[in-house]
């Protein structure tokens, strides 16, 4: 079985900074350097690192940024057969800054994600066939993101929705969606609630399950996740880790997940994969240089208690 990727490719232009600008404020930054992105291209790499067998739908430009990104999936074991080259944009980029702190503001230019259209959902269902997981992110234009829910669905893959950045879709996505991961800002923006600590995480969880979603995931970063199933709802707390760079924790989270699920690991097994992943991701400047092989989440394991 495999991963299948349906989302957004960016090259990110990254700044290091003692602390992030307020508006209209100019400050003198530590480092800049560029790296492969994007969330779909990011869960992809965290994927399939982990072992997974992960192939990525989407598009890039006709540009040196479409190269460079197709070259960095193909150099992290990522099948890209299916990412079109659309010889009429750019690629999409993302302006990232990060502060001493790990924290980051982050600027999206979609480029090419922009013009992703039903021609990409029509690849996409021919890997359908054999795939256990499709993840799906909000880069890209929702109608693309809302067809694909519904093929894999059709199809009897499990779909893993990670709603960032959050926007509009349709209510009836909801129904399509075996997992949904937001973070807790999120969780906020979907909900029109606050979501911030673990109890009104836990809610959000439960409201996204009234919703129609099987079950959902809500992250609170460094302090954990909330989660609510048929069964259950749950809080698990994180475990330390020192951070350098929070860019890409959530997509090495969900591209994590998604491996765990393709390997038909347990539920909370999965979500300790994730957890994990996602910690470790931190620990590292840039995206997808950041995201975690099976060896350091296996050793990372060894050392955490089981959350059974």
């Amino acid at each position: 079985m495999a991963v299948v990727v349906f989302g957004s490719l960016n090259l990110d232009l990254v700044t290091q900074t003692p602390r992030l600008p307020v508006a209209g404020e100019t400050i003198r930054g530590d480092n800049f350097f560029t790296s492969s992105g994007g969330k779909g291209a990011n869960q992809a790499v965290a994927a399939a690192r982990l072992g997974a067998s992960t192939k990525m739908v989407g598009r890039v430009g006709g540009d040196r940024f479409g190269e460079q990104l197709l070259n960095g999936l193909r150099d992290s074991g990522v099948d890209a057969a299916g990412v079109r080259v659309d010889e009429k944009t750019y690629s999409g980029v993302a302006v990232v800054s990060v502060d001493r702190s790990g924290e980051n503001a982050i600027v999206i230019v979609p480029g090419a994600n922009g013009e992703v259209d039903e021609s990409d959902v029509q690849r996409l269902k021919a890997l359908l066939t054999d795939a256990k997981v499709l993840l799906l992110q909000l880069e890209i234009p929702t109608p693309a993101v809302e067809a694909a829910a519904k093929a894999a669905q059709e199809a009897g893959v499990t779909v893993i929705l990670d709603p960032a950045p959050a926007s509009d879709f349709s209510e009836s996505l909801y129904e399509y969606v075996d997992i949904l991961t937001p973070n807790e800002i999120e969780a906020s923006q979907l909900l029109g609630v606050s979501v911030n600590d673990p109890e009104t995480a836990l809610q959000a969880a439960s409201a996204f399950r009234r919703r129609g979603v099987k079950r959902a995931i809500v992250t609170l970063g460094a302090r954990g996740v909330a989660y609510a199933t048929a069964e259950e709802a749950a809080f698990v707390p994180a475990f330390a880790v020192e951070v350098v760079d929070t860019t890409a924790a959530g997509d090495a989270f969900n591209g994590a997940l998604a491996a765990a699920i393709d390997r038909r690991l347990s539920w909370l097994d999965a979500l300790r994969w994730a957890m994990t992943a996602g910690a470790l991701s931190a620990t590292t400047v840039g995206a997808q240089p950041s995201m975690p092989d099976l060896a350091m989440v296996e050793e990372a394991l060894r050392g955490v208690e089981d959350i059974d």
